[in-house]
């Protein structure tokens, strides 16, 4: 319990860090919203209307950097993220709970059937030494370094144009109203599945290496010669002992993927024009958007925060080792 106090006082303290490491940083960018706005509309806009801007969106020097500061956890206080710049006078509450949910339909799923799929197979692999999925690990290797985006670039450039069954941009098809209904979500599947493929095929490959090599690695102690001796059979050592303690390095990786599914595929997202999360940022950071940046960065931190906490809640259940106190 002492234990996961502490961790929990971490994440609380690390959590105000981040905040306020996120309030500060848009503003050290160059430039401002009201001046992108004047450029959107290019310069007809009286200084009244400027001037009035400024304060609309709390921007004024009156206040100054920490006023602003001080109004900005005010807000969060009070569950409200401020107004975006960019789609003004949408929320951005209501603008990041538009976009969320096609980051999560797309990076939530293939991240954890990438998982589960590469953590299957690297167990496989590293049991049965010299198998034909040994032949796989200099494929995986080589796909494993190449970068999401760029995956995609190449997806577009073989798979897509006039003919193909394959979208190129887009999360439907344009005139489509989304809807849980016959026409959008067939529309969504198919807009999605390049990027879904792409995602997978990168990540599946690094889950494949890391825990081949830990399974080596644990298949050498002497637990498992043990478990062995005791007339175990070949499949209960291979699960219940070696990929149970093989897999403990695999969880914190698995949680760190879920922490970053809402931003971690920014470029796949705008290789492809895909309407997630990491594309809002993307137009965010374009139009100095502030309140959707910090929005985002909020989220994306506690997602972070609280996929390591389940990470350590994760290892306590996994391995004994960690609930005893020093």
């Amino acid at each position: 319990m002492k234990y996961l106090l502490q961790r929990i006082a971490f994440y609380v303290f690390t959590a105000w860090a981040a905040i306020t490491l996120n309030f500060f940083i848009p503003r050290m960018v160059p430039g401002d919203p009201v001046q992108s706005l004047i450029t959107k509309f290019q310069g007809q806009m009286s200084t009244q209307a400027i001037n009035s801007l400024y304060v609309l969106f709390g921007l004024d020097n009156d206040k100054g950097i920490w006023g602003q500061y001080l109004d900005y956890w005010k807000q969060l206080f009070h569950g409200d993220l401020g107004l975006s710049f960019t789609f003004f006078p949408t929320p951005v509450s209501e603008v990041i709970s538009g976009s969320i949910a096609w980051t999560l339909a797309l990076v939530g799923i293939t991240t954890v059937i990438s998982f589960f799929l590469g953590t299957g197979l690297g167990v496989l692999a590293g049991w049965r030494r010299g198998s034909w999925t040994d032949g796989l690990l200099p494929v995986t290797t080589f796909l494993s370094s190449v970068p999401y985006f760029w995956l995609g670039l190449i997806a577009i450039y073989l798979l897509t144009g006039p003919g193909s069954f394959f979208p190129s941009s887009g999360g439907f098809t344009p005139g489509l109203v989304p809807a849980w209904d016959q026409y959008f979500i067939p529309s969504a599947i198919k807009h999605s599945l390049l990027p879904a493929a792409t995602i997978l095929i990168s990540s599946v490959s690094g889950w494949i290496l890391s825990m081949r090599n830990m399974m080596v690695t644990v298949a050498s102690e002497d637990y498992i010669t043990v478990a062995h001796a005791k007339g175990l059979s070949d499949r209960r050592v291979a699960l219940s002992y070696a990929a149970r303690n093989a897999l403990l390095p695999n969880v914190s990786g698995f949680a760190l993927s879920l922490g970053f599914i809402v931003g971690g595929t920014l470029l796949v997202e705008i290789v492809f024009s895909y309407p997630g999360l990491g594309f809002q940022l993307f137009l965010a950071l374009g139009a100095k958007d502030y309140p959707l940046m910090q929005g985002i960065f909020l989220v994306i931190t506690i997602s972070v925060l609280v996929a390591n906490l389940l990470a350590d809640i994760a290892y306590l259940l996994l391995d004994p080792r960690t609930r005893k106190e020093g």
